[in-house]
């Protein structure tokens, strides 16, 4: 990252994942009403979601993939633009199922903007330099959905489907400047490796099984399953708990999501050089995990902001790490191990609301028990495997 193009090129990037995210993130606050004109609410939201995350898991490999062969730029594009003809095609439509439809191509969208993103950071960027330019990446994510329901909230009061037309102007806008200003690159596969991963999604989920930085996947699967597991949950909790405003609530995860673009763009890369990824990942796995379960032993707003600010900051600082340290093992294959991180990351996003929502019908308790074990038990399995060498040479 060391040449002013290289520098540029990730300032784009960032400006992309910003609109990207800031667009998925504006229709939060508007969704409960919009959906009620279509006269339907809660189980249909879940659907929604649900879509989203099915259709990233089924094509980010197919993205990161074809970002190997093609190039980043033009999957970027591509994915810049479906994101927002979606974003339209939600905003007009007039039934139900043309709703689910846009879902499943925002997720498209969403799916070849982020893996070949992240494929690209690693191209213009050194091993050292790496884990600062995941964390600027990651910062812009965050920034992104940490104002997008800001923005969604006031877009609104101009009209329910407002929002979606801005998004829409945004996403193209990001793609024509992408366009004309960002660079091409790819890293230079032989032909052979082209062919041979010319595979289904199947076959490729199973070849991630045998590569190096596998047990970093899991780990992108459980914090991603964490994370949207409290996301899912923690307003439902202190609404029903302590009667929480939607203000109230607003502020526990803009908060949160404020830190965590504080602690990406100005500490991890310290972090980083000092202590290296992977005892980044182990200590914000454990740290998760404690300010998870913590949620139920804690009483009123502040302690409860303290927590749910602690448990966003450490996953702030998983996500960049764990994609740092499977860049630095991913070789010449960047754009396949961004696929699969992204499809692991979409795993988790759907199996964390789904089973979130039905253990918090069950128990309120249950949802923070059932996310500690899993984060705590992940913990275990990547501190077992600390002695491959595979896992600690991230330096």
């Amino acid at each position: 990252m060391a040449s002013n193009s290289n520098r540029f090129a990730l300032y784009i990037l960032m400006f992309n994942m910003f609109i990207a995210m800031s667009g998925i993130g504006l229709i939060i606050p508007i969704m409960p009403e919009y959906l009620d004109t279509f006269g339907v609410a809660g189980q249909a939201l879940g659907f929604l979601i649900a879509m989203f995350a099915f259709s990233q898991f089924l094509f980010s490999p197919l993205a990161g993939d074809l970002s190997d062969k093609f190039g980043r730029k033009y999957l970027i594009i591509v994915g810049l633009v479906i994101f927002g003809l979606s974003q339209l095609m939600f905003g007009m439509a007039s039934d139900l199922w043309i709703l689910f439809l846009a879902r499943f191509f925002s997720g498209v969208g969403s799916a070849f903007i982020v893996p070949p993103m992240m494929a690209f950071v690693a191209d213009i960027t050194t091993e050292e330099e790496r884990g600062k330019g995941m964390g600027l990446l990651g910062a812009s994510m965050s920034l992104g959905f940490m104002i997008g329901p800001a923005i969604g909230g006031f877009l609104a009061e101009v009209s329910l489907r407002f929002p979606f037309y801005v998004a829409t102007a945004a996403a193209l806008i990001s793609a024509a400047i992408s366009m004309f200003v960002l660079p091409n690159t790819k890293p230079p596969v032989v032909q052979t490796d082209l062919i041979r991963k010319r595979e289904n999604l199947w076959a490729q989920m199973k070849r991630s099984t045998t590569t190096p930085y596998f047990i970093m996947l899991i780990v992108v699967f459980v914090f991603s399953f964490g994370l949207a597991n409290f996301q899912a949950t923690i307003a439902l909790y202190v609404d029903k708990k302590y009667g929480f405003t939607p203000g109230e609530i607003a502020i526990l995860i803009t908060m949160g999501g404020f830190v965590g673009v504080i602690v990406q763009t100005f500490v991890i890369n310290k972090l980083f050089m000092r202590f290296g990824e992977f005892k980044v990942i182990l200590v914000n796995l454990l740290v998760s995990a404690l300010a998870m379960i913590s949620v139920l032993f804690v009483d009123g707003f502040w302690p409860i902001l303290i927590v749910s600010s602690v448990f966003f900051t450490a996953a702030s600082l998983l996500r960049p790490a764990v994609n740092t340290l499977i860049s630095k093992q991913a070789g010449s294959e960047q754009g396949f191990a961004a696929g699969m991180n992204n499809a692991y990351m979409s795993l988790g996003n759907m199996v964390g609301p789904a089973l979130a929502g039905i253990l918090f019908d069950i128990n309120m308790s249950f949802p923070y028990i059932a996310g500690t074990l899993v984060l705590l038990i992940c913990f275990a399995i990547a501190l077992s495997s600390a002695r491959k060498p595979t896992l600690i040479q991230e330096t």
